[in-house]
C-alpha cells in the first residue's frame, strides 16, 4: 500500500494529525474520539460533548485537545483507529458506539475509556456493574434496551390488524444487533406477532431494505438504535413516506423529519454528560469510581400529519399518552 493510500485510511474522515495537534500535545491534554459516519452528521452530538467538556473547564483548542476518528460507515476500521490512540498515549479515548467501546477495550486496559452505548454495558462485558463499574470504562447509556419492547407495542397498538412486523439494524453492529433483535422477537412472540430482520449500513442498503419491507407486505417497521441508522434519521423518514411505511425510532428527530413516530430518550443529552465524565477523568477521577450513567427520561412523540397521510387513525389513549404531537 502507498504511504498516501495508507495515511488515507488510517485517518478515515481526516487525512493525518495535524502538525499543530502534534504540538500542543506536549503541553495539553489529548482526548481521542471515536465516532461513526462523519462529523457532519454528528454535529449536534459534538456540540453536546464539548458543552459537558465545559462545565468541568475544558474547551478545545484552549486547554484541550481532540483528535477524532470517524468510521465514514466502516466499522472495520475501529481496531486499526482504536491502536493508533494507544501508540499515541492519549489521556482518554471517547467512544461513542457500541463497536468503538468494544474495539477500544480490546486494545488497552489501561487507558480510560468513557463511552455511550444503546445496550447493557454489563452483558457487553464493558463493566462490571453499573454502580461499580470497575476496570478502566464507564460511560453512558441509554434506555434502549427497556424501550425496545415498546417500539413494538406502539406500533401495534397503532395497526392492531398487523400479524408481522420488520426490525431493521446494521450487520456491522452486531453486538447491539443481537441483542434488540432477540428482545425484540421475545416481545413479538408476547404479543403473538412475527418479526422480520432487515440489514442496512450503506445508503443503497436503506433504500433495498424498505423495497424488501414492501414486498413482505409487513405491517410496518421499527429501527434499530444503532448510530448509522440514526444519523440517518430525515434520509429514514423520507424512505419510509416514499414506501408508505409506518416506522418508529429511538430517536426525536426521525418523527420530526415526517416518521409516523419516535420513543426514546435524549441522545444529545448523554452526550453531555460523557462529556462531563471525560472532564472529570482529566481531573484524575478513576472511571473505576464513576458508576455508569441511564437515561432517565423517554418521549413519545406522534406525527399525526404522516399518520394520516397513511390513512391512520391514532387511537385516543396512544395520542393521550403522547409528550409532542405533530400536526
Amino acid at each position: 500500500m502507498r504511504r498516501r493510500e495508507f495515511i488515507a485510511f488510517l485517518g478515515g474522515a481526516t487525512v493525518a494529525w495535524p502538525l499543530t495537534a502534534r504540538a500542543q500535545q506536549r503541553s495539553l491534554p489529548v482526548v481521542g474520539l471515536l465516532g461513526a459516519e462523519s462529523p457532519d452528521l454528528n454535529s449536534d452530538l459534538l456540540g453536546a460533548f464539548r458543552q459537558g467538556l465545559k462545565e468541568t473547564g475544558f474547551i478545545e483548542g484552549q486547554n484541550l485537545v481532540i483528535e477524532y476518528r470517524w468510521t465514514e460507515g466502516h466499522n472495520d476500521r475501529l481496531s486499526a483507529f482504536a491502536t493508533d490512540m494507544v501508540r499515541r498515549r492519549v489521556a482518554v479515548i471517547v467512544a461513542i458506539t457500541t463497536p468503538s467501546v468494544l474495539a477500544a477495550k480490546e486494545v488497552t486496559a489501561t487507558i480510560p475509556i468513557v463511552f455511550f452505548v444503546a445496550g447493557d454495558p454489563v452483558e457487553l462485558g464493558l463493566v462490571a456493574s453499573l454502580n461499580r463499574p470497575g476496570g478502566n470504562l464507564t460511560g453512558m447509556t441509554s434506555l434502549t434496551l427497556e424501550v425496545a419492547s415498546k417500539w413494538l407495542e406502539l406500533l401495534h397498538e397503532l395497526m392492531p390488524t398487523a400479524s408481522a412486523f420488520a426490525l431493521l439494524i446494521n450487520p456491522t453492529n452486531p453486538a447491539l444487533a443481537k441483542i434488540q433483535s432477540r428482545d425484540l422477537q421475545a416481545a413479538a412472540r408476547n404479543l403473538g406477532l412475527q418479526v422480520h430482520l432487515l440489514e442496512a449500513s450503506t445508503d443503497h442498503e436503506l433504500d433495498a431494505a424498505f423495497a424488501r419491507l414492501v414486498q413482505l407486505r409487513l405491517g410496518g417497521l421499527v429501527i434499530s438504535s444503532d448510530l448509522f441508522l440514526y444519523s440517518h434519521s430525515e434520509q429514514l423518514a423520507a424512505l419510509a413516506r416514499r414506501y408508505a411505511v409506518p416506522a418508529i425510532c429511538g430517536l426525536r428527530q426521525f418523527a420530526m423529519a415526517g416518521g409516523l413516530m419516535s420513543y426514546g430518550g435524549n441522545i444529545p443529552d448523554a452526550h453531555q454528560l460523557i462529556g462531563v465524565y471525560t472532564g472529570r477523568v482529566l481531573k484524575g477521577e478513576k472511571p473505576a469510581d464513576l458508576p455508569v450513567q441511564q437515561a432517565t427520561k423517554v418521549e413519545l412523540i406522534i406525527n399525526l400529519t404522516t399518520a394520516k397521510a397513511l390513512g391512520l387513525t391514532v387511537p385516543l389513549p396512544l395520542l393521550g399518552r403522547a409528550d409532542h404531537v405533530i400536526e
